[in-house]
């Protein structure tokens, strides 16, 4: 009779961690980088979104909605970049781009997390 396969790696502790699609998927430490990822990314979609209606006449408003949403996105990223930094899952370097280039504009940060997926990805290969 075949065992019955892990509900999940906490359950059963580091020996579940050889499923990969596991490894993925429950992992903390990856979610947080593909969080910080995709909020990156939301916040380049928002921050061009600002650009657009701060260039055109008449959208004081939507200049304003769209800037604080990148305003707290960026402190959101901010916070949690210190974070993926102190649990070892993001290099500095990224962090201090997320955190202090991001402010001025938020495609160094998305640009960043490109690079650093790409070496991720040439590391597991």
């Amino acid at each position: 009779m075949a065992e019955p396969q892990p509900q999940s790696p906490l359950a059963t502790g580091l020996a579940s961690f050889a499923n990969p699609s596991w490894a993925a998927r429950d992992n903390p430490r990856v979610r947080l980088f593909r969080l910080l990822r995709a909020l990156s990314f939301a916040n380049s979609a928002v921050f061009s979104a600002l650009l657009v209606f701060w260039l055109l006449p008449g959208h004081e408003t939507e200049t304003s909605v769209f800037g604080w949403c990148h305003g707290w996105m960026w402190i959101t990223l901010s916070v949690l970049s210190i974070v993926a930094v102190r649990l070892r899952e993001i290099p500095f370097w990224l962090a201090v781009v997320v955190t202090v280039v991001g402010g001025i504009g938020p495609f160094a940060g998305t640009a960043g997390f490109v690079v650093e997926t790409r070496r991720r990805a040439r590391a597991e290969a």
